[in-house]
């Protein structure tokens, strides 16, 4: 046994110290611990393989230092077998490399440039280091060529290699095999001395790019990466041993960085047998980019924003973090037949004659497809047959606008999704260039023409001469004949009843009609995608060949550039959209390809699941399947290939179709709709709004912490709103058509029954008002119940002059705070609470001022079309309705015998034989509480024979807030789920991680990180910050104190966001995800009203002010809260906390008044603080030097508390539930925060 151990001893004791000289024979050093290894595995005796590897590692010389980092940094295990094929091939490497470099010259990259680096050592220089020097003709006899053997010249000037046949031959010289790695030395025609080397390890090329300052040009051997390509020739590559190889081609190469955007690099050269492709910073230093390098990674910056990244991973090089971007491919394979490709293109170009795409394909215009015989097309004949051909009359026009031809066609019997019915298109008599223009009514054709003549005179710097149109009322009315005659242009009319005096005009609409029908019919799209196909007919037209301009295509008549055949595709094919989903989810969605958009390098898609329009750079085509795919496709499927297509991204704000949503990338913007080119469409409203919006941001009267809710209450009406028409003309051709017929003839009935208004002319001294149609869909109470369908008539009261047609508008509306508080003591109670509803509220003020009004469209009365309304009750939009509604039913519940609140306007109460009855009023939503329901039935009685309601009974939801009761136990909930799953669906939050409290610590956010550069600046103004923060700020006013901390944080910096706040904002969307069934919950419980308050010292990073939070319950459950800065920077905690006291005890005066009033309860509140010394403050009338400075108005706290109505008591930190509205704290602690101020999930 101990000769054993003694065996053991020296066999490891000689593995340790086992080491390989600086001259020692690395083969040998192997061989030699190999067997130590093998006679300790003999001996039972076994070592990890990670730790062999790390002591074969050690035992190297320090000249291996490279080598060893190289190792180790390159992977993150190790093994013996690993360290022992590096040494092999490190042992090969030697052999390769001269042995007058460096020792580890095959695991870098070696420059050189026009001269050799002097020598400083060593003046001397030998015959062969003058290989590499400058052109000077007295050191041209010091040349060789390994070519032709020859001196005299190098091998780059060998005039061999000049001949064609040789040229083309892959030099190989002799002793070197092609699969070894070779170093490339590129030369030019131009700078012939210009040389980069770069050594590749490995025979097989790899896919990864190399960062060079030695490297004259890009270069890749990757032909498929290109994007576009140009062969050339006369190129020549000189390898490291100086073979030579050509250069294929020149052309751009996209890749994905590491940052996800796509940057192009331009002029890449083409070399088939480079082993590695090469990024030149030289190149990119010629154009203005700056590179530096630290810690092992090299950044490439423009200005302050970094384009490029790279690490050094093994071979001491630099490898570019990103990925190639695969470049287009063929659209149809060499295998397909020449009658195939006839018909593809013919689809492509919207089913263009025969005679069309032979001029095409006579200019090359196709990509070098032949065209031949067209095949039978059914499309063709379903979209073009006609009846007879007109004759036709030429004239001749000497420039652009000189002559301009426009009609009006429609009403289509489909409205498009964009609202339009009719379509006006102008056409350039010259050009032959036609532009259409989509419109929901006739009138709009006058502005549209003003539009499209600023557009092209300030494009061509041209005048419109003469314009033809026919006698249409709305292309010859007055105000249209008058603008043309201030602008010097002469009209040309058609004789009435006689359309072929227009005949370019009308043949150009039925040629786009003609082209639109054949294209719907192949796929098979439903005839609301109309306008699309209009459009992208008119955009073929324009890249198509006419008779008319001598077979030139319009575009090419108009700008002089021959138009771009390569990116179109079949309209209506199947297209596949690259996404950025989930690790696990589907790389793309499937959509329809709908056609081109202006000022947009992408491809317009519809997505048929999620209703959405998508724009994308990154979409692969499959061109012969359709939505609802015939079998009679021309294009043979087994012949047809995908096609993979990458556009540049330039996508500016606007809408998709109206009624869905449009889908966005993750910081997004929407899309301008061809359906809606100049004229703005009305919206229709959805969760989202899918109108052409810049990104909201709050207007300068709600900038101020103090009034943000109510700019989160306005936008919080947008996300209640579902998908309604906007106009009467949509309402009765919408599906629901009927149920808004019926809506508006009951608002008509309602506002007859009212005597609203009477017929009168219009005085001479008086201007009408104008009035609109407002539809609204409101969901049941519960899912089951069935959705009502609301018309509402609406004056435009933005046209009233203040003084004349109205002089006060203020109306209250009921707090929040007490809903909640009558909430409260309906739980503690158990009374029973229900809901009405006023129908046409504002219909019952009376009218003090004289304001008349046009007839509502839709309803003008037969024979009295010259009337107007004098209107004797107000309407909804006039601006003194709210108020006079309110005065109407204030006087109302007085002669009632109710009591109005001297804390809040809007809520009324009357004690009957001891039992009080409650009412709440917001605009035309009332809640009623009482012990006994027949009280309750009494009022409701007494308010519907004065006005017009509805009963709803139990009280489910206000105010988008969901009621909830469980009355054998006593609970009641008030929660908004339903709200914040809208709010998730409609920032695309809804399948976001979930995380488990509200701002992490890590977010230290302060103005510092709001947008500096153009580029954060861009980036951010398509990020819907306001929106986002105003939607969930709503959430935290109805029934979510938990959210008060992170968006009074968040909302600071509204009008000026930066990525880091957008962060934030997401990672609440996150948040809330998982607790939107949170809820307020209200109980029997007797405790009444008592306060918590706490500060944050400093904690505003900007200018370092504390922030108070204080939350009121009662019962155990929040009614009230608030979280906000101070308005002044206090010194120390104590103050701080001191300054929340007293805002803290501004909120108790008001609610303590309010309680009184609903319960009778005139005790003292408490407020709990967890601050001794501010609450010695609060009660020391003394100044002194630490506080004589605080303003005084925070001292009248003092008198308060000495009047008995509110003290302050101290409690411990751990139990103050305030701690989460002031500051960030631990989930744990978060969730005790929730629970004590009534928040359950």
């Amino acid at each position: 046994m101990t000769k054993d151990l003694t065996s053991k001893m020296h066999l490891k004791q000689k593995l340790f110290l086992h080491k390989l000289q600086d001259d020692g024979s690395v083969m040998d050093h192997l061989s030699a611990f190999k067997e130590i290894v093998a006679d300790l595995e003999s001996m039972e005796v076994k070592y990890d393989e990670e730790d062999l590897g790390l002591i074969l590692l050690c035992s190297l010389p320090s000249s291996y230092a490279n080598f060893r980092d190289t190792i180790l940094y390159s992977r993150d295990t190790l093994t013996l077998k690993e360290v022992y094929d590096a040494l092999h091939a490190k042992e090969k490497m030697k052999k390769m490399v001269p042995s007058e470099g460096s020792n580890s010259q095959a695991e870098g990259l070696v420059v050189r440039g026009r001269q050799q680096e002097k020598n400083t050592n060593n003046k001397s220089r030998d015959k062969s280091s003058s290989i590499y020097r400058g052109r000077s003709k007295s050191r041209g006899r010091y040349k060789s060529c390994k070519y032709c053997k020859r001196d005299g010249h190098d091998i780059s000037e060998c005039w061999k290699l000049q001949d064609k046949d040789k040229r083309t031959r892959k030099y190989i010289p002799k002793g070197k095999k092609e699969e070894e790695g070779k170093a490339a030395v590129v030369t030019d025609e131009k700078s012939d001395a210009e040389l980069l080397v770069a050594y590749a390890g490995c025979a097989q090329t790899s896919d990864q790019w190399i960062l060079d300052t030695a490297c004259t040009y890009h270069m890749c051997p990757n032909r498929d990466w290109f994007a576009t390509y140009e062969a050339v020739q006369g190129g020549t590559v000189l390898m490291g041993d100086d073979t030579p190889c050509e250069v294929a081609g020149i052309g751009t190469v996209q890749i994905k960085m590491f940052d996800g955007c796509i940057r192009t690099l331009l002029d890449v050269r083409h070399i088939p047998n480079l082993k590695r492709s090469l990024i030149s910073l030289c190149t990119l230093d010629r154009k203005g980019y700056k590179y530096s390098g630290g810690d092992g990674i090299l950044k490439v910056t423009k200005g302050s924003l970094v384009v490029m990244k790279a690490d050094i991973k093994y071979a001491n090089l630099y490898h570019l973090r990103g990925t190639t971007i695969l470049g287009n491919v063929a659209a149809v394979s060499d295998s397909l037949s020449n009658s195939d490709a006839t018909n593809l293109w013919h689809m492509r170009l919207g089913h263009m004659s025969e005679i069309g795409l032979a001029e095409l394909s006579k200019r090359g215009l196709l990509d070098g497809q032949s065209i031949g015989k067209l095949k039978f097309c059914e499309h063709c004949i379903f979209g073009k047959h006609k009846r007879v051909k007109f004759n036709t009359s030429t004239h001749t026009t000497e420039g652009i606008l000189d002559y301009v031809h426009s009609d009006l066609w429609g009403p289509a019997r489909k409205t498009s999704f964009g609202g339009a019915r009719y379509m006006m298109t102008i056409v350039d008599d010259y050009s032959r260039k036609v532009w259409p223009y989509f419109l929901k009514h006739k009138y709009q054709a006058f502005d549209v023409f003003k539009e499209w003549k600023t557009m092209v005179e300030r494009q061509t710097e041209r005048k419109v001469k003469i314009l033809r149109t026919d006698n249409g009322m709305e292309l010859c009315s007055k105000i249209f004949k008058s603008y043309c005659k201030s602008e010097g242009i002469v009209r040309h009319y058609t004789v009435p009843h006689t359309p072929q005096q227009n005949g370019v005009a009308e043949r150009m609409n039925r040629t786009i009609i003609s082209k639109a029908r054949c294209m719907l019919s192949n796929a098979s799209l439903p005839k609301q995608f109309w306008a699309e196909a209009v459009s992208t007919a008119c955009y073929l037209i324009n890249r198509s060949p006419s008779y008319a301009i001598d077979k030139k295509t319009p575009i090419e008549v108009w700008s002089g550039s021959p138009a771009n055949y390569s990116d179109l595709r079949v309209f209506g094919c199947t297209a596949y959209a690259h996404v950025d989903n989930g690790k696990l989810e589907p790389r793309v969605i499937k959509c329809i390809f709908l056609g081109y958009l202006s000022g947009v390098k992408g491809y317009k898609l519809w997505c048929p699941e999620t209703k959405k329009v998508v724009i994308s750079r990154n979409v692969v085509f499959h061109e012969s399947i359709m939505l609802h795919d015939k079998p009679s496709t021309n294009v043979p499927v087994e012949s047809q290939e995908k096609v993979s297509v990458q556009v540049e991204h330039l996508i500016s704000s606007g809408h998709a179709p109206e009624k869905e949503d449009v889908a966005i990338n993750q910081d997004a913007p929407v899309i301008e709709d061809s359906d809606s080119s100049i004229v703005q469409q009305s919206p229709k409203r959805s969760i989202a709004k899918d109108r052409p919006k810049r990104n909201t941001k709050p207007p300068r009267r709600y900038i101020e912490e103090a009034n943000i809710v109510a700019y989160a209450l306005s936008v919080a009406e947008e996300i209640e709103g579902n998908a309604e028409p906007s106009t009467y003309s949509d309402a009765i051709v919408s599906d629901d058509c009927n149920r808004w017929i019926t809506a508006m003839h009951d608002e008509m009935e309602s506002l007859e029954k009212n005597h609203s208004w009477e017929l009168e002319k219009l005085p001479k001294e008086k201007k009408p008002i104008r009035c609109k149609w407002i539809f609204k869909r409101k969901e049941g109470m519960s899912p089951s119940d069935e959705a009502r369908y609301k018309a509402r008539l609406v004056a435009k009261g933005y046209s009233q002059i203040p003084g004349i047609d109205f002089n006060d508008v203020f109306s209250p509306v009921v707090k929040h705070s007490s809903i909640r508080t009558l909430l409260s003591i309906v739980a503690m109670h158990d009374y029973e609470l229900e809901q009405m509803d006023v129908k046409t509220a504002f219909l019952h003020g009376e009218l003090e001022e004289d304001i008349y009004m046009e007839q509502p469209e839709g309803f003008v009365v037969p024979g009295k079309e010259n009337l107007v309304c004098r209107l004797k009750k107000s309407l909804y939009g006039l601006k003194q309705s709210p108020r006079q509604w309110y005065k109407r039913f204030d006087s109302f519940m007085l002669s009632q015998k109710f009591r109005r609140s001297n804390y809040d306007s809007c809520v009324y109460l009357k004690v009957v034989d001891g039992s009080a009855i409650y009412l709440l009023l917001y605009v035309d939503d009332m809640l009623i509480a009482a012990k006994d329901k027949s009280e309750i039935a009494k009022l409701k009685a007494q308010l519907s024979s004065e006005f017009e309601m509805k009963d709803l009974g139990a009280a489910k939801k206000i105010l988008g807030m969901e009621i909830t009761r469980e009355r054998h136990s006593g609970k009641l909930y008030l929660s908004q789920k339903c709200y914040i799953e809208k709010v998730l669906h409609r920032f695309n939050m809804h399948d976001a991680k979930l995380v488990s409290t509200l701002l992490a610590a890590h977010f230290r956010l302060s103005s510092d990180l709001c947008p500096q550069s153009a580029y954060d600046i861009e980036y951010m103004s398509r990020v819907p910050y306001s929106s986002a923060v105003s939607s969930l700020m709503y959430a935290m006013v109805c029934s979510r104190p938990d959210l008060s901390h992170a968006l009074s944080v968040v909302s600071r910096y509204m009008a000026n966001p930066g990525k880091e706040h957008w962060k934030a904002v997401q990672w609440i969307f996150r948040y809330l995800r998982g607790t939107s069934s949170a809820c307020l919950q209200f109980g029997r419980s007797s405790d009444g009203l008592v306060g918590y308050v706490d500060s944050d010292f400093a904690g505003d990073l900007d200018r370092r002010r504390s922030l108070t939070g204080y939350v009121f319950t009662v019962g155990g459950c929040a009614v009230s809260w608030k979280a906000s800065l101070q308005a002044t920077v206090a010194l120390s905690t104590t103050e701080a906390e001191y300054m929340a006291i007293s805002e803290a005890c501004k909120e108790v005066i008001w609610l303590r008044g309010l309680y009184t009033e609903l319960c009778g309860v005139t005790s003292c509140i408490n407020i709990f603080c967890d601050s001794q010394s501010a609450i010695c403050l609060t009660k020391d009338q003394m100044f002194h030097e630490r506080t004589k400075h605080i303003d005084l108005r925070y001292h009248f706290i003092r008198g308060v508390i000495a009047e008995g109505d509110v003290k302050v008591c101290k409690i411990s930190t751990h139990d103050n539930p305030v701690d989460m509205m002031t500051k960030p704290v631990p989930a744990t602690k978060f969730e005790l925060c929730s629970s004590l101020v009534g928040v359950t999930v």
